[in-house]
């Protein structure tokens, strides 16, 4: 961790932006600009501890969650285990939902006596938002990361039980152990969003010769996935494998959805997408 935490207003002059080491933060409010400030104010204020705090159990963060439960103490990393702990049969730390949960923290922050129409903090594509009856979101998706253009949104509404997006593909900015372009998934919150969707990110694969893959400590040494192989490239696949991967997204999405932990999901491979869940958060092409 170096340097201090940075916060200054983007040229728009509505939009606020929270930098400190890793974490690079783009907020957002709508509603009286004195509220407005107030949020802004708070939002900063939290901020100031907030990675300092996290990387205090960073090593136990980086572990394979298994019983017994570890509870941690900083409120970061207790939001991290409580949106992986339900994933613990399949192998997960908490850090699969630190983009999501360091966006949910901050979220409660600006929403505290909330007096604004909405808010949302962006965490590098992991959502959190919050919404006053009445009030409604449109957010884009992308689905490849590798080129950033939207072609599909998520519609989001203050009687919708989600509150938080994220995605997560082997062309982000993560490592991944599937192949999918790019899953977005909606759930109550952002950590449970950023959970699922690197689960099932890494569901929607297939073995083909077309799938290059590494071990993720050659690509990052930092990596909480050790000696697990991750994808490096994807080749050309043939209609049955990319039905396959499809398939196998789908499946462990379905299975998410079912237990209650996400809400919608849509998986992007090769330009072939696939959605599950449907009602008023419908993801759409």
């Amino acid at each position: 961790m170096t340097g201090a935490p940075e916060a200054w207003l983007l040229a728009d002059g509505e939009r606020l932006h929270l930098h400190h080491g890793p974490i690079d933060l783009i907020v957002g409010a709508k509603g009286p600009p004195a509220a407005i400030a107030r949020a802004y104010g708070r939002a900063q204020a939290r901020f100031a501890d907030l990675l300092a705090v996290l990387v205090e159990e960073l090593a136990m963060l980086r572990k394979p969650v298994a019983p017994p439960r570890w509870r941690p103490r900083g409120p970061v990393a207790g939001r991290m285990m409580d949106a992986v702990w339900p994933h613990r049969r399949a192998y997960v730390t908490p850090m699969a939902a630190v983009a999501g949960a360091v966006a949910d923290e901050m979220l409660q922050a600006l929403a505290s006596g909330h007096d604004l129409e909405h808010v949302w903090v962006n965490n590098g594509g992991d959502v959190a938002f919050d919404l006053a009856p009445g009030a409604s979101l449109t957010l884009g998706m992308v689905g490849d990361l590798r080129r950033p253009a939207i072609d599909g949104i998520a519609r989001l509404a203050h009687d919708l039980p989600a509150r938080g997006v994220a995605t997560s593909g082997w062309t982000g900015r993560s490592l991944s152990r599937g192949i999918a372009d790019a899953v977005t998934v909606l759930a109550r919150n952002a950590a449970a969003a950023d959970a699922a969707a690197t689960l099932i990110a890494n569901a929607v694969d297939v073995d083909h010769p077309a799938v290059e893959r590494r071990p993720a400590r050659e690509l990052d040494d930092d990596t909480d996935l050790g000696d697990l192989p991750v994808t490096v490239a994807v080749g050309e696949l043939d209609d049955g494998a990319l039905a396959a991967a499809l398939d196998a997204g789908e499946e462990a999405a379905g299975a998410m959805r079912r237990a209650g932990l996400i809400l919608a999901a849509a998986m992007t491979l090769k330009g072939r997408r696939r959605i599950v869940g449907d009602g008023p958060a419908a993801l759409a092409a």
